[in-house]
């Protein structure tokens, strides 16, 4: 993955340097981010995630969004009041509470972690999903929180990811569990060697050649919308660009990068989007179209049209949010260090997690196997 360039804007922000104060904030707060992590998942991921799934995967889903969401609020906490980045929203004013199947372009490896910043304002941040490579389903710890939180892995490779993307996609087809599925297209974070791979390619098929993105890879879009469809309000199309440059994740962590994150927003209710899986794909290759012009504008103007379509994190909020956590994090520090039997528990929960996440278990409700197996026996 390249650097961006940066933006030619008649006013263009420096991006902050990194002295020694920012390093050591940086510092903390990757301590902090890790430690709450850590607290979160071995306390919370067992019971609420394993167990309470046992009986209901609604209320199971209600519990684990609810509080994993207090922990991915630190996020936007730290993006937005302790280092000051610029969040700037546009295009349509979504309401709250969709359920919605979410398209970006993927310009860095941090993108997916500014659609927290809008899903926090929409009331949906612990419902956010997203479909990732399995590779980073084996990142220590932020693994098991990816399970937990229930992301879709896929392997790249069509025949393999088919099934089990159909599979885990029938899963959220309740209407009453609000869902916010985000897909990067792409398929892969933009880089300008990729990007001139994907001209050529277009360009001796007859597709559009796109400048600031890549060709969309429709089939795994179409399964979505396809499986989803009779559950979803609205498909957003959401563009993310960066000034001055396109920040990787130890700039978020250290301050020095992104002075701005613009982000636009399209709402296409899903009755406007058609259904044959040819007419997707068109469609789909036309959104992106339209995405690389609102691009190149972006470059020439330094904003997107149609700005402010929402307000800034209250920062009371925020604040209560953080010690919220941090005082969950100490009363469980406490807890695992003052009694042998809580470092016996957070022991067996570091077993089950990393088993569960290595062989991709998900606890089945007890009352849902008992009919299958009624069902199954009244068959025979």
């Amino acid at each position: 993955m390249e650097v961006c360039r940066p933006l030619k804007s008649d006013v263009k922000l420096k991006h902050r340097p990194l002295t020694p104060f920012r390093v050591l904030r940086g510092l903390i707060c990757l301590v902090v981010y890790v430690s709450t992590a850590f607290m979160f998942l071995v306390y919370f991921g067992p019971v609420f995630a394993g167990m309470l799934r046992l009986f209901s995967v609604h209320y199971c889903r209600r519990a684990t969004s609810f509080l994993f969401g207090l922990w991915l609020a630190l996020w936007p906490f730290l993006f937005e009041k302790i280092n000051g980045t610029k969040v700037v929203f546009s295009g349509d004013n979504v309401p709250k509470k969709e359920r919605v199947l979410l398209i970006s372009n993927h310009k860095t490896e941090v993108d997916w972690m500014y659609l927290w910043d809008l899903a926090l304002r929409k009331g949906c941040l612990g419902y956010i999903k997203y479909i990732l490579k399995s590779s980073l389903m084996k990142l220590p710890l932020f693994g098991w929180g990816f399970h937990i939180l229930e992301f879709i892995s896929v392997e790249r490779k069509w025949e393999i990811d088919e099934p089990f993307l159909r599979q885990m996609l029938s899963t959220f087809q309740n209407p009453q569990d609000p869902l916010w599925l985000a897909i990067f297209p792409e398929g892969t974070d933009f880089t300008e060697e990729k990007c001139k791979g994907s001209q050529k390619y277009a360009a001796e098929v007859g597709l559009p050649v796109l400048k600031n993105v890549l060709l969309p890879k429709t089939r795994g879009f179409s399964v979505c919308l396809e499986t989803l469809r009779g559950s979803l309000d609205a498909v957003y199309d959401v563009s993310i660009a960066y000034k001055n440059q396109c920040p990787f994740f130890l700039d978020n962590v250290f301050g020095v990068d992104p002075s701005e994150v613009h982000i636009h927003v399209r709402r296409i209710p899903v009755e406007d989007i058609p259904e044959s899986d040819t007419e997707v794909a068109a469609w789909l290759m036309e959104t992106f179209k339209l995405k690389d012009h609102l691009l190149s504008d972006f470059k020439v103007q330094g904003h997107f049209p149609n700005e402010g379509m929402e307000k800034e994190l209250p920062t009371l909020i925020c604040s209560v949010n953080f010690i919220v956590v941090i005082s969950l994090t100490a009363l469980f520090s406490y807890l695992t260090f003052s009694s042998v039997w809580f470092r016996i528990y957070v022991g067996l929960a570091c077993t089950y997690l990393a088993t569960v996440t290595y062989f991709n278990i998900r606890p089945v409700p007890i009352l849902g196997f008992v009919q299958a197996m009624f069902n199954c026996q009244k068959m025979e």
